[in-house]
């Protein structure tokens, strides 16, 4: 499932042919979900517990989107969230080219560093070498924040043949991952959306079924994955 495109980049301000850091793949079996690594731990689970699954869906203000308002798949989602009249937060820092104005928090040098990871582990944990990781370490540092108070993850991306996703957005993936979060990713490559399931990916047709969501992806988003955004929301809220 693998997209090799080099102009899909999450990360802010950089591509593959503007200069900017870059992605190199590296020739070596993917990393298995629930190796350990020294990451920031996830906060306790109350916020995320089982419950929230079960949660009436009509009751709309208790449901909230974390995301990071970029163009592309993250403003999408907020957008969906305001017509679907979810609350909306969009974790920003200085820097960040944030397209949605509502819901934003910006996160200080003290926050970031709670989501600090070595780029020794993203790499690995991504099998890709990241150069000049020191302009995308920001960024690493908001998926944490966002993964972290969110407890579904859907993303929309592209699903590569080693089962990591292509750009920032997988770190967002993998992070999901290790918390063991439910994850569903729209692989632009198929046009379809798979869901994380008994350590592989299984097509689904996931819903917002938690208090709790991450929306995130990549900037690059077509008019296929813009309508499965959409589509989404009015499976899990109903027609607008």
């Amino acid at each position: 499932m693998a997209d090799r495109e080099s102009q899909d980049d999450f990360f802010t301000g950089f591509s593959f042919d503007d200069g900017g850091f870059g992605l190199i793949m590296l020739n070596r079996p993917a990393v298995q979900a629930g190796s350990f690594f020294p990451l920031p731990a996830a906060e306790p689970a109350t916020h995320f517990d089982e419950r929230q699954e079960n949660t009436a869906m009509q009751d709309r203000e208790r449901i909230t989107l974390y995301s990071g308002g970029h163009r592309g798949t993250e403003a999408e989602f907020g957008r969906q969230a305001e017509i679907a009249r979810l609350k909306e937060v969009n974790f920003t820092f200085p820097g960040h080219d944030c397209q949605r104005s509502r819901g934003l928090v910006e996160l200080s040098a003290q926050d970031l560093n709670k989501g600090d990871v070595s780029m020794e582990i993203v790499s690995m944990r991504m099998n890709r070498k990241f150069s000049k990781a020191d302009k995308i370490r920001m960024v690493i540092q908001s998926i944490f924040h966002m993964v972290n108070r969110g407890y579904q993850v859907f993303a929309v991306g592209w699903i590569q043949e080693d089962g990591t996703v292509k750009g920032g957005t997988g770190w967002a993936v993998e992070l999901a991952k290790l918390f063991n979060r439910p994850l569903s990713v729209f692989d632009q490559g198929h046009n379809a959306w798979f869901s994380w399931k008994e350590n592989q990916w299984q097509e689904d047709l996931p819903t917002i079924a938690s208090e709790t969501f991450v929306g995130t992806g990549t900037r690059n988003l077509t008019a296929e994955g813009k309508a499965a955004i959409q589509d989404l929301f009015e499976r899990s809220f109903g027609p607008r």
